[in-house]
């Protein structure tokens, strides 16, 4: 390599780091996280997995573990405007000054052969780790999958599982089932079930349950959250959200820490569902359930979707779910390798008979919708010079 892995800055050594696995390799990161593990003191470990919603809990629960004078590192991705977005500590983003004090820590103790072969996600997830040493809780949310996830490196206290549905199939199966035992198998104590479109998860959770038992001679205690209109919450949450508040509110249960539902409200959950303009709303959802979900909370309402993919993706089941909300769609362009090939979009957007426009205006009259990933909300918020600050 033409740089030295050993003293370059983060933003420099993050640019030249692999974002994806062309083939899961665990061993790199586990090898890394023996050598880190041995070097700091580790929190109580709360690890969050499911397709959808992880962000979301993850922001309530830390929000309010301190609002109660908890120490609390809220371990999240992507980032949607600025790295720093993904380690928020004790109610802010991780600065620039401690991130580069955490990537120096990490290359001096770790070989060249390991700087290297780590992947962006990875060494990120380990950056984390290290500046969760001081923290009474890691709030940590998966990437990809569960099981083979970086963040399953570090043994978890407590794991909450999100709403699980297809996505990701190609890594992580084909049904349902198979998703969720993938995601469920990354727990090492207790598991609390969140609201759940699948009654097979359940079914799941308990053939995993007996499986560790079998294999880690550990016992698995699952607790299941079925009662979603328990508690009053605030109104100004999207109905999904409730949904997550209430796994949320369980953990805190668990964890024996009192319930004021009011320090719940002026929680900050940055792109989701979330009015940046009074008639534009962004959500970095991107398949079939986030779709759902938002069909019902704009139900009885038009708008223009402001929209783009990856190729992955479902778009076609995503924009037949969202058209009877749709006025009309705008193709936002991403540059990306892993965006569909708009003639593909447009395609999918003439047979299902949704009207397309090219320019992209804001017009005060209309309701815009921004959906489709993070990348397609960061374009957006580039676009019109949206500073969340």
């Amino acid at each position: 390599m033409r740089y030295d892995l050993k003293k370059c800055s983060l933003e420099h050594f993050l640019e030249h780091k692999t974002l994806y696995y062309d083939k899961i390799d665990f061993s790199i990161v586990h090898r890394s996280w023996e050598i880190l593990k041995t070097k700091i003191k580790t929190p109580f470990v709360i690890h969050l997995v499911g397709t959808n919603g992880k962000g979301s809990t993850g922001r309530f629960l830390a929000h309010y573990l301190v609002k109660k004078d908890y120490k609390v590192l809220h371990y999240s991705s992507p980032h949607i405007v600025k790295f720093n977005e993904r380690i928020w500590i004790n109610g802010s983003d991780v600065s620039d000054e401690t991130l580069e004090k955490a990537h120096k820590y990490l290359q001096d103790i770790l070989s060249v052969e390991l700087l290297e072969k780590l992947t962006y996600f990875e060494y990120t997830t380990l950056l984390a780790l290290y500046l969760s040493k001081d923290m009474d809780y890691i709030v940590l949310e998966a990437g990809l999958g569960g099981e083979f996830d970086a963040t399953n490196v570090i043994e978890n206290n407590l794991s909450l599982i999100t709403t699980i549905d297809l996505d990701h199939q190609s890594f992580l199966g084909n049904s349902v089932e198979d998703i969720a035992k993938t995601k469920m198998r990354s727990v090492d104590n207790k598991m609390i079930i969140g609201y759940q479109l699948h009654d097979s998860v359940y079914e799941v959770a308990s053939e995993v349950k007996k499986q560790i038992k079998e294999e880690r001679n550990r016992e698995i205690e699952i607790i299941e959250v079925k009662e979603f209109e328990k508690y009053i919450l605030n109104n100004s949450f999207a109905s999904y959200l409730k949904r997550n508040l209430h796994l949320v509110i369980e953990c805190l249960n668990q964890l024996n820490i009192d319930i004021d539902i009011k320090l719940f409200d002026d929680v900050k959950l940055f792109g989701r569902c979330q009015k940046v303009l009074p008639n534009v709303t962004i959500d970095v959802g991107h398949n079939p359930l986030a779709a759902r979900a938002l069909v019902n909370e704009f139900k009885d309402k038009k708008l223009t979707l402001i929209y783009n993919s990856y190729k992955d993706k479902d778009y076609e089941k995503v924009l037949s779910i969202l058209k009877p909300i749709i006025s009309k769609i705008i193709i936002i362009p991403v540059e990306d390798k892993r965006i569909v090939d708009k003639n593909n979009l447009l395609e999918i957007i003439n047979k299902l008979n949704i009207i397309q426009f090219n320019s992209l205006e804001i017009n005060e009259n209309e309701e815009y919708l921004v959906f489709g990933s993070f990348l397609v909300v960061e374009k957006f918020l580039s676009l019109i010079g949206f500073n969340e600050k």
